[in-house]
C-alpha cells in the first residue's frame, strides 16, 4: 500500500489501467510530482508545453484509444488553462479525468496566491462529478467514482487535491460510520430498447422507400450492422464529422460528411428522402436534415438526454447502437425500390468527380483542396488523422476518404482552435505503431501548434513508428472567419483582425530537430507528402495556400454566391481573387462528367 496520498493516487490510477497522464508541472502538485519520481514515472507523465495542450492530448488519446484520458495541472492558473480542452471533451462525449492541485487547506479563504474557487470553476465542465479531497480516507472512493463516471457517462470529471493533502500519510477508509469504501472496475453496460419500441421503429423504416441514414461517433462499434441495415433498406449513409471514420468511403452509397462542411450528395439525400434513421449522432444543424414533415424518422442513441433533439422523430430508441441494430435487423424488410440507391450512388460518383476538378483548379500559389486530394492518394490505410478548426476542416471533411483502419477526428461540438497538433500527439501515445497526420491552419499553428512541436521533438524517439506529419495551410489569413464574414454578414475582410504574419513553419520544426519543407508550387505537393510519409521523425509541411479558394457549402446556389460577391466586391481587399476562385470552384459542378479541366 502507498505511503502518502500522492503515492496512492498514482497507485490507484495504475490499478485502473491508466498508463499515461498528460500534464504540466507546478507547485500546486509538487506532492504528486514527487510521487511520480518514487513510482519510476508510472503512469507516464507526458509533459505538454501548456495545460490546455495537456487536456487536448488527453482528449486525443481517449478518442483514438477508446480508453480513459487523464490530465493533471497545478492550482490556480494551471487548472484554469485545462478548461478549454476539458470542454472539448465534455461536448464531444469523451471520457477524461482532470486531477488538479489547490492551495493548502490552511490558506483557503485567505486570498492566498493562486487560490481560485476550483469547485465553482469546474462545476459546469465537470458537472457529472467534481470533488475536493480533504482527508486521505476520501480515497479511493473519490478517484474511483471520477473514473467510473467518466467512463460510463462519457464525460469529464475532476478531482481537486490541496497541496498539503497530497503530502499526508495515506490511511484507507475503515469499516465505520461515515466512511465510504470503494472498489475497482466497471462492467460494460449496453442498453437495448424494448420489443414494442423496436417494432414501432421497424414499422416506420419498412414503410419508407427513399431512406437516408445519418451516423455519428456513437455508431463506431456498429459499422457492420449499419451496412446491413443500409443494404436492407436500400439507403444512403451520410456521416456527421465525428462519425467520419465509422464507415469506409469506399462504399458507393456513403455520401460523406453533412452540414456546412459537408458534401452535395449528403445534402441532396436529406433534401429528397422520405425516411430518416439517425444512429449515434447529435448533429446540430437542423437545416441540413429533411424538411419538418417531409420524412418519418427514427433515432438511436445510448444517451437518453440526446434523443428527440434536432428533428421531430417518430420513434426515439434509447440503446447501444450495435445491440439495438442487431435487435432491429430481423424485423426489417428488403426494400425493392432500387432506384433510390442508384440515385444516391450516382450523386456520390458525380461529387467525387467534382472534388477532383475543384482540386485541379489553379490557385495562387497552391489550391488547399489539392493539398488534401494529394494526401488522399497517398495516405496510409492505418493512419490517424486530426484536423483543426477552420477552413482546413472543410478540406478534411470533403477530400479525405476513410479507408482500411484509418481513424480521424476533430473538435466537433466546441469547434475550438488548437487541438490539431495535440490530438495527433495524444494519438501517438495511444497507438505509437501507427502514423499520425494533423491538418492545421496557420492561425491554429501560431496559436499553439508551434510550441507543441517541442513536445513531439521530446518524445518521438519513443514511438515505434516515428511518423507524425503536420500539414500547415499557410494562407496568412484566419480564413474560415473571413469567409463567414463574407457569406453570413455580407462584410468584406477586416484585415486588422484577419491577416496573419508569414511564418517559416518548416524551418521552426527543423530548429527543433524535426524535419520539414515549404511548398510554394502545386508541382511540389505530392512529393512533399511522399517525403513526409517516408520520414524517420515528425515532419512539418508548410503549404503556401490561396486564401481566396472558397469553402463553398453544399447547398450554395448561384444566386447566393453572386449575392456574397456583390456584398464585398466594393470593399474586400482580395475581391478579384475571391470572385474568380469562387466562380471557378462552383462551375466544376456544372461541367460535363468527363471533363477534368479547371483552368480558365
Amino acid at each position: 500500500m502507498a505511503g502518502k496520498v500522492s503515492d496512492y493516487i498514482l497507485e490507484r490510477l495504475r490499478d485502473w489501467g491508466v498508463d499515461h497522464v498528460f500534464a504540466y508541472p507546478g507547485d500546486g502538485i509538487n506532492g504528486l510530482l514527487a510521487a511520480w519520481g518514487r513510482a519510476d514515472d508510472n503512469p507516464r507523465f507526458v509533459q505538454a508545453r501548456h495545460e490546455e495542450m495537456a487536456a487536448f492530448e488527453a482528449v486525443g488519446y481517449a478518442k483514438f484509444s477508446g480508453r480513459l484520458g487523464v490530465c493533471a495541472a497545478t492550482s490556480g492558473p494551471g487548472a484554469i488553462h485545462l478548461l478549454n480542452g476539458l470542454y472539448d471533451a465534455k461536448l464531444d462525449h469523451v471520457p477524461v479525468v482532470a486531477i488538479v492541485g489547490q492551495t493548502n487547506r490552511s490558506a483557503m479563504g485567505g486570498s492566498y496566491q493562486q487560490e481560485v474557487d476550483l469547485a465553482s470553476l469546474y462545476k459546469d465542465v465537470a458537472g457529472a462529478f467534481c470533488e475536493t479531497v480533504n482527508v486521505p480516507e476520501q480515497l479511493p472512493n473519490v478517484l474511483d467514482r471520477a473514473i467510473r463516471t467518466a467512463y460510463t457517462r462519457r464525460t469529464v470529471t475532476a478531482i481537486i487535491v490541496p497541496a498539503d493533502v497530497q503530502e499526508l500519510d495515506y490511511t484507507p477508509p475503515t469499516h465505520a460510520f461515515k466512511m465510504v469504501p470503494s472498489s475497482l472496475g466497471v462492467s460494460e453496460s449496453l442498453p437495448v430498447p424494448g420489443d414494442g419500441d423496436i417494432d414501432r421503429a421497424a414499422e416506420v423504416l419498412n414503410a419508407g422507400e427513399e431512406t437516408a441514414i445519418l451516423i455519428g461517433q456513437g455508431a463506431k462499434a456498429a459499422a457492420a450492422e449499419v451496412q446491413e441495415v443500409a443494404d436492407l433498406l436500400g439507403a444512403g449513409v451520410a456521416k456527421a464529422l465525428l462519425g467520419k471514420d465509422v464507415l469506409t468511403d469506399d462504399l458507393p452509397y456513403v455520401t460523406g460528411s453533412i452540414g456546412l462542411l459537408g458534401t452535395r450528395p449528403s445534402y441532396e439525400m436529406m433534401h429528397d428522402c422520405d425516411t430518416l434513421l439517425v444512429i449515434g449522432s447529435s448533429f446540430p444543424y437542423a437545416q441540413f436534415l429533411p424538411e419538418f414533415g417531409q420524412a418519418r424518422a427514427v433515432q438511436i442513441d445510448a444517451d437518453p438526454g440526446m434523443v428527440g433533439l434536432r428533428y421531430p422523430f417518430e420513434v426515439n430508441l434509447v440503446g447501444d447502437s450495435r445491440e439495438t441494430l442487431r435487435k432491429l435487423l430481423p424485423r426489417l424488410k428488403k426494400n425493392k425500390n432500387h432506384k433510390w440507391r442508384k440515385t444516391v450512388e450516382s450523386n456520390v460518383s458525380r461529387w467525387r468527380e467534382v472534388m477532383e476538378r475543384r482540386a485541379a483548379v489553379e490557385a495562387d500559389p497552391v489550391n488547399p483542396e489539392y493539398v488534401v486530394q494529394a494526401l488522399d492518394a497517398q495516405v496510409p490505410h492505418d493512419a490517424i488523422v486530426s484536423a483543426d478548426s477552420g477552413s482546413a476542416a472543410n478540406w478534411y471533411a470533403r477530400h479525405l476518404r476513410m479507408r482500411g483502419s484509418m481513424r480521424g477526428s476533430l473538435s466537433g461540438t466546441l469547434a475550438t482552435m488548437g487541438p490539431g497538433v495535440p490530438y495527433a500527439i495524444g494519438a501517438k501515445f495511444a497507438h505509437p505503431e501507427r502514423p499520425a497526420i494533423a491538418l492545421v491552419g496557420d492561425g491554429a499553428m501560431q496559436m499553439n501548434g508551434l510550441a507543441e512541436l517541442i513536445t513531439a521533438a521530446k518524445y518521438w524517439r519513443d514511438w515505434s513508428d516515428p511518423r507524425l506529419v503536420v500539414a500547415v495551410f499557410n494562407n496568412q489569413d484566419l480564413n474560415q472567419v473571413t469567409w463567414e464574414m463574407r457569406a453570413m454578414s455580407g462584410a468584406p475582410q477586416f484585415v486588422e483582425s484577419q491577416a496573419l504574419p508569414d511564418v517559416r513553419y518548416a524551418d521552426v520544426a527543423v530548429s527543433f530537430g524535426l524535419l520539414g519543407s515549404r511548398v510554394e508550387e502545386p508541382g511540389q505537393v505530392a512529393d512533399a507528402w511522399r517525403a513526409a510519409l517516408a520520414a524517420d521523425r515528425p515532419y512539418v509541411i508548410d503549404f503556401r495556400t490561396d486564401p481566396a479558394v472558397p469553402p463553398i457549402p453544399p447547398h450554395a446556389t448561384w444566386d447566393q454566391i453572386e449575392a456574397a460577391a456583390a456584398a464585398v466586391v466594393q470593399g474586400d481587399p482580395d475581391r478579384a481573387s475571391m470572385v474568380r476562385q469562387g466562380f471557378k470552384a462552383k462551375v466544376q459542378e456544372f461541367l460535363p462528367g468527363g471533363s477534368k479541366s479547371g483552368k480558365e
